[in-house]
């Protein structure tokens, strides 16, 4: 379990207000671990959204502990766990990635290592690797690099977007889209970008009883946060304002259809 020292993600990190997403109408369960928060779903037994603290200047490199288990601050059946990722090629897909909190003293930092690999901070996800998931994977790290102000803080929140029309596999519905939202200060005032990941199928709803849902290539784009908000039904509060991403005229008819696909870090507008 997380220590009495997990205090969670911590909303004015930035030195500005960038507080955790809500799911207005939802049941959820906030939990706390070492720098980072996840909001729980336990009608879809995955994390609706996560929040992480990143301090690129006290970043550790620690051991990877690889000690996937439940918490035990909810009840186990609640939880998506083992029985969703043996005897199948769905990875354990990180929502806070392993090396984002692992920051500060070194017990603070391996203490924080451990607690990414709680089951309640995962979603399957395609274990193929393509040049578009090595993109997704390395946003955090092209962020914290260039976050406007060069202190080096970052704000990162990332969820499945948890539809309802999810394909069903063991009891659990697999979710095809991923979102991201950095946060940054700069000049005083806060900025955010969003991403979404795509791992829809391209092979129609063809599926063999008890096989995992056939999950196409991964795609990222860059979205405006609105997009993100329509797709979850989260309320993102003043991380929507603060997006960064240009929306062409006239903006209400552009929004929701706007996506830019990333090649390369460079495609990403607004940083």
């Amino acid at each position: 379990m997380p220590t009495p020292h997990s205090t969670g993600y911590n909303p004015d990190f930035l030195g500005v207000r960038a507080p955790m997403p809500t799911a207005p109408g939802v049941t959820t369960a906030p939990l706390a671990y070492t720098h980072f928060s996840t909001l729980h779903r336990p009608d879809r037994r995955l994390a609706a959204a996560t929040a992480v603290a990143i301090d690129g200047a006290t970043l550790r490199d620690v051991e990877r502990s690889d000690d996937w288990r439940l918490d035990d601050r909810l009840p186990h059946e609640q939880q998506a766990g083992e029985e969703i990722y043996v005897d199948n090629d769905l990875d354990r897909g990180h929502l806070v990635r392993r090396q984002d909190p692992v920051w500060g003293e070194q017990a603070e930092a391996e203490r924080a290592e451990s607690e990414t690999f709680f089951y309640t901070n995962a979603a399957p996800q395609a274990s193929s690797f393509n040049q578009d998931r090595e993109l997704w994977l390395g946003l955090e790290d092209y962020l914290l690099d260039n976050a406007a102000d060069h202190d080096r803080k970052l704000v990162v929140f990332t969820g499945p977007v948890l539809a309802d029309d999810d394909p069903q596999y063991r009891g659990l519905q697999v979710p095809l889209q991923f979102w991201k939202i950095g946060g940054f200060s700069t000049e005083g005032a806060l900025g955010t970008t969003g991403y979404l990941l795509d791992q829809t199928p391209q092979l129609g709803d063809l599926q063999q009883e008890g096989e995992p849902p056939p999950l196409g290539e991964f795609r990222t784009f860059q979205v405006p946060l609105a997009r993100i908000a329509e797709l979850t039904g989260l309320d993102l509060g003043p991380l929507a304002t603060a997006d960064r991403m240009p929306v062409p005229e006239p903006a209400a008819a552009a929004l929701f259809d706007q996506a830019i696909r990333l090649t390369d870090y460079t495609d990403i507008r607004g940083l």
